[in-house]
């Protein structure tokens, strides 16, 4: 168990310590891994602006955590899912949170995936596409009506706190699906 680890990969405008993100960390820390965070280093400004590509940013800050490590698992936010394609490569296993799957780069590089990894997120999320995700893995926890926090409109905490949830059991089946297997 002490090979295993987890690199973070946070969202634009949460780091690695929101909810959605602490509850696969704390799944992985009760399974013996160690959890390497990734924050964001670099100006937003930048992407877009001077020919930098979001997919070179944010491998640009995701390597180095990589550095060392042998076959980590990936939780990437949002953002964080252009790691797919440092997945892809490198034959990693990860959980993606809202993926960008209007990005065609970032669903190119899920369909080269040969590691497993599970899709997360919400029917009201623009940026999600449940039949692309369900094309992809069969590993999908979709939200109905949850934006892209995973968040339902003009409901109580404790509907979030319910989404966290299931959100949190279905990554714990991953993991175990992928590190027990």
């Amino acid at each position: 168990m002490d090979d295993r680890h987890m690199v973070v990969i946070p969202g634009r405008n949460f780091g690695p310590y929101s909810p959605l993100m602490f509850l696969p960390q704390l799944a992985a820390r009760r399974r013996g891994a160690e959890v390497v965070p990734v924050s964001w280093h670099r100006d937003f400004d930048e992407l877009g602006t001077g020919g930098i590509r979001a997919e070179e940013w944010v491998a640009d800050q995701v390597n180095p955590a990589l550095a060392g490590l042998d076959r980590p698992l990936l939780v990437g936010k949002s953002l964080g899912s252009y790691a797919s394609l440092i997945a892809a490569n490198l034959d990693l296993p990860a959980v993606w949170i809202t993926p960008l799957l209007h990005r065609p780069e970032i669903v190119a590089g899920l369909k080269r995936a040969t590691a497993p990894f599970m899709l997360v997120g919400g029917t009201a999320d623009p940026s999600w596409d449940g039949d692309v995700a369900r094309g992809l893995t069969p590993r999908v926890c979709e939200i109905p009506g949850a934006d892209h926090g995973l968040m339902r409109a003009d409901r109580p905490l404790a509907d979030y706190a319910a989404i966290l949830s299931e959100v949190g059991t279905a990554v714990e089946r991953f993991l175990d699906d992928v590190w027990t297997g």
